[in-house]
């Protein structure tokens, strides 16, 4: 679990970096269950039980390291047990209670990424963390809605440089404006998901990112946010960038077996 949590740490301090993560903005949470020993998964609640608001039935018994709310990415990066704690699901499926090291409350955002999160267990997805974050150049295109039509954005963001593609073969998910920590907000992201997304896209917010660990998470929203810079460098150059072409790209699927 130490190493999930210092890779935890690590990204959050990328993401400050990048200017991503303004005051408390952004979350994350990783399901930190495989990597506990059955000493840790029975330490005593230091805090709770408290409500998630919904039954999560996949749930039961995880563990997950979240961010607290209210807190800052760059303090989480310095010092990640006094920025977020783990927390225990209880049998109900319905609460779940603090075992470490100290009662910080999780994200204000948890019902929606636990949500996610079970969602992903019931579907047996290797996945076991998820990412919110502001990167600036995808948010900005969100702002004009012909990059909000499905899979307008994807196939400009994959024409800039190959490696977008190679990176993220399923492309960037799109949901509309909704009210962030909203259980419409949470239901739009998981049908984005299940329309085969790994990244999906708030309107006028943030990046949502699922993958096997933190880091892959981040990797991908990186990628992404750099074909949209490559994409409005061009523009600030004068010119519309010409992109690969639809054979390039399809060359690029069929040579790396990519799933789109």
């Amino acid at each position: 679990m130490l190493k999930e949590i210092e890779q935890t740490a690590e990204v959050a301090r990328y993401l400050w970096e990048k200017g991503w993560a303004e005051r408390n903005g952004g979350n994350i949470t990783v399901n930190v269950t495989d990597s506990l020993d059955e000493a840790s998964k029975s330490l005593p609640a230091i805090a709770g039980p408290f409500p998630i608001g919904t039954i999560l039935p996949h749930l039961k018994g995880c563990f997950f390291y979240c961010k607290g709310t209210g807190k800052r990415m760059r303090d989480l990066a310095r010092d990640p047990m006094s920025n977020g704690s783990v927390i225990r699901i209880r049998e109900d499926c319905s609460s779940y209670e603090i075992i470490a090291d100290k009662p910080v409350m999780p994200t204000s955002e948890l019902p929606s990424h636990l949500s996610v999160h079970d969602y992903l267990l019931a579907k047996g997805s290797p996945y076991r963390a998820s990412l919110h974050t502001h990167p600036i150049e995808l948010v900005a295109l969100t702002h004009n809605r012909k990059w909000m039509e499905k899979d307008v954005a994807t196939n400009m963001l994959w024409s800039m440089i190959p490696e977008t593609k190679a990176f993220c073969p399923r492309g960037l998910g799109m949901v509309p404006y909704m009210l962030p920590g909203s259980v419409e907000l949470a239901d739009a992201t998981i049908k984005a998901i299940d329309d085969d997304y790994d990244v999906v896209m708030w309107e006028k917010h943030g990046v949502f990112a699922v993958d096997v660990d933190v880091m892959s998470a981040f990797d991908q929203v990186d990628v992404l946010n750099k074909a949209a810079l490559i994409y409005i460098a061009s523009r600030n150059m004068g010119f519309e960038p010409d992109g690969m072409t639809d054979g390039q790209l399809k060359e690029l699927s069929t040579a790396f077996g990519l799933p789109k």
